[in-house]
């Protein structure tokens, strides 16, 4: 099993910045890939962001150039950096990475319970 443990949501104006972390914890052998995927109602689930354990970033259309990820392996901890926020960025962001853990063979998806982000026009 795999905790993760998201921080950083909040309020903010539109053109404002806000950086979320997210740490894993638990017995994890390996981490493939950590990132973020939002969702709210009415809206259709989107990834994010993520990046590899070699450092490859990914990032959504709707986001890049305004987004940044990174992350910090030592700690297990992947951050978003958000900047230039829209009212459309408004959702509850989830972290997830993909990892393998002690007692099991594969490795499998993990969620945290999600940070909402909201940003005001």
């Amino acid at each position: 099993q795999v905790q993760l443990v998201e921080s950083g949501g909040g309020l903010v104006q539109a053109g404002g910045s806000l950086r979320l972390s997210c740490t894993a914890s638990g017995s994890i052998l390996s981490i493939n890939s950590m990132g973020w995927v939002r969702q709210a109602p009415g809206k259709q689930r989107e990834l994010v962001a993520d990046i590899s354990s070699g450092g490859r970033e990914n990032y959504a259309d709707s986001v890049k150039g305004r987004f940044t990820i990174s992350r910090d392996n030592a700690k297990n901890t992947v951050y978003l950096q958000m900047n230039s926020l829209k009212p459309e960025d408004t959702d509850v962001y989830y972290c997830n990475t993909n990892a393998r853990v002690a007692g099991y063979y594969v490795a499998m998806n993990y969620w945290g319970k999600g940070t909402l982000v909201t940003v005001s026009s």
